[in-house]
């Protein structure tokens, strides 16, 4: 940020920090990772298409946690899956990072349209049989998804370190963001995420993420080779 923003000091740019609100926005959005992509990890989405799902629509009442969103390309994928088992009627996403940019992107439900045959071939590896482009409407460069899909997502600013949770879910999603975080940290969330899961609820890591080393291994069953796991107690 010294380079970027041509601060000359560490201790001017700590002084910022803690004086101006709207300069602490900007390093946030600055700093935090936005990158994701639609159907991201296939084989991922595969089992929790076939294993997960048919868990879920046994509740009646479906919620669930996309934990540091990033631009929420996940989140639409999660509604996508949910919308093709007829789940989403009955279903609530939770949507949020620490980034509030990327926040209002997730609301606007707009990604560019570039990306989308990547997002397509994603989409059909992870067992999907529809055409993607059925679930968007393309526009000058850009892919609006359906107003559909958005009406059952809640998207907000949250903070994994410091807040705390704000309700009981069925499955909460949290993909390498643990990986930029120390050992400490990476405990605490993952207690957060215990604490917010129901008894036998799912959690979803990233690839190069683990909860084995945790204070909360115990009380979790790894599904399949996935890094999903089941809370057990």
């Amino acid at each position: 940020m010294l380079t970027i923003d041509r601060i000359p000091s560490f201790a001017e740019l700590l002084y910022r920090v803690k004086n101006d609100g709207d300069y602490l926005t900007h390093i946030v959005e600055e700093l935090t990772v936005n990158v994701t992509e639609m159907f991201r990890d296939p084989l991922m989405f595969k089992i929790i298409r076939e294993k997960v799902l048919p868990v879920l629509a046994t509740h009646p009442f479906i919620r669930i946690w996309h934990a540091g969103c990033a631009s929420g390309e996940e989140v639409y994928s999660m509604a996508i899956m949910l919308e093709e088992a007829n789940l989403l009627r009955k279903s609530l996403i939770y949507a949020t990072d620490i980034n509030p940019s990327v926040i209002e992107n997730i609301k606007r439900g707009i990604f560019s349209l570039n990306r989308m045959q990547q997002y397509s071939e994603n989409y059909i590896l992870s067992g999907g049989k529809k055409d993607f482009s059925s679930f968007y409407t393309a526009q000058y460069g850009w892919a609006k998804f359906n107003q559909k899909l958005k009406q059952k997502m809640i998207a907000a600013t949250h903070n994994l370190v410091s807040d705390r949770s704000f309700n009981e879910f069925q499955l909460i999603l949290c993909r390498n963001v643990l990986i930029y975080f120390d050992k400490i940290l990476q405990d605490k969330v993952l207690n957060l995420f215990s604490d917010s899961l129901e008894k036998l609820g799912f959690l979803v890591l990233g690839s190069k993420e683990n909860l084995r080393f945790s204070s909360v291994a115990k009380k979790f069953v790894q599904v399949e080779k996935e890094k999903i796991w089941r809370k057990m107690e």
